[in-house]
């Protein structure tokens, strides 16, 4: 062998441990300058708080600032595909919900996101339990009496949701599924809508997550008839879960979760979850969720990662079968 080939494969030998050795410093030195937390919908909703009440706990925890980012647009989607897109460094994450994390591989086939694929999972953020609730003008008091009153007048009950294949349209078929029953869909242009037009009695049911209706429970406007969690709630015991009255694998949550761009170096995405992780243990982060009707859910990496492949394969299961079609 040549004097020239052998320094030429030194060469390359040398570079190879340079780059592996920058790559570590790169590592070691992260995180060098702020970072940003994408959220994919206005300010002011349940995901911009909790990313603002996650973010400064986590800052401290990294020892860098964190900046939080409202990026909406279509429905989620808009800011979501840009948090695909950026770079696999670890100053972009994402806290992304059920919606653009799940349900929308379930809906669109032309999603300019893979939300498996395109993303590394950091953690699982929050969930929120999901409770049928009625207008109290409803002829029913329990779950038995309700279905009773669907079975003999489908066409009467209107359900409201907050738009065609949104998570709470969703949950509604998954109930009808579930139940052999069928109600009148009415589809509203967001939450607010579908809760104002529940409490003025022009849709008559709903399933709506814990912090919405809470309130509304509590003053008798709405009368809840189940809970689709694992376990009643402590604020509303008296509440039957769907599976004590004999819906089994109904339990849904309205959750939300930390993403990062595909491709993050291990130290890196490790050091991003464990501080996230810090932040959703605080104890006064927890509280304030609490308080809000929303359970902190952090999770290892992997374990996020099998949570939202079930997820999508269960609501690709329930768009077949309700022969769902997407509005945009």
């Amino acid at each position: 062998m040549s004097v020239c080939k052998v320094l030429r494969q030194l060469g390359v030998i040398v570079l190879s441990v340079l780059s592996l050795c920058g790559v570590a410093a790169a590592a070691d030195a992260y995180p060098s300058k702020p970072i940003r937390v994408v959220v994919p919908f206005p300010p002011g909703g349940i995901t911009d708080f909790v990313a603002r009440l996650v973010s400064p706990v986590a800052a401290k925890h990294l020892g860098q600032t964190i900046v939080v980012e409202n990026k909406s647009g279509v429905g989620g989607v808009l800011g979501t595909t840009q948090v695909a897109q950026a770079p696999a460094d670890g100053y972009t994450v994402l806290l992304g919900t059920v919606s653009v994390l799940a349900i929308n591989a379930a809906l669109f086939q032309d999603l300019p996101y893979d939300p498996v694929k395109d993303f590394d999972s950091l953690t699982l953020a929050t969930r929120a339990p999901n409770l049928l609730v009625v207008h109290p003008d409803v002829p029913a008091n329990s779950m038995a009496e309700f279905l009773d009153y669907l079975n003999r007048q489908p066409d009467v009950i209107t359900f409201g949701n907050s738009g065609t294949g949104s998570s709470d349209h969703l949950l509604t078929e998954l109930f009808w599924q579930k139940t052999g029953t069928k109600g009148v869909h009415v589809p509203f242009q967001g939450s607010a809508p579908t809760i104002t037009n529940l409490l003025g009695g022009h849709t008559k049911a709903s399933f709506r997550n814990l912090p919405e209706v809470a309130a509304h429970i509590e003053s008798g406007k709405l009368r809840a008839l189940a809970v689709a969690s694992e376990d009643r709630l402590s604020a509303f015991p008296d509440i039957p879960t769907l599976s004590e009255l004999g819906i089994d694998d109904a339990e849904v949550y309205s959750w939300q979760a930390f993403v990062a761009p595909k491709g993050l170096p291990a130290e890196v995405r490790a050091r991003l979850h464990n501080a996230l992780v810090q932040g959703l243990n605080d104890e006064q982060v927890r509280k304030a969720l609490k308080d809000r009707g929303v359970d902190a859910a952090p999770t290892e990496m992997d374990q996020f990662t099998e949570y939202q492949r079930k997820e999508i394969e269960r609501w690709t299961a329930v768009v077949k079968a309700g022969g769902i079609s997407p509005e945009r």
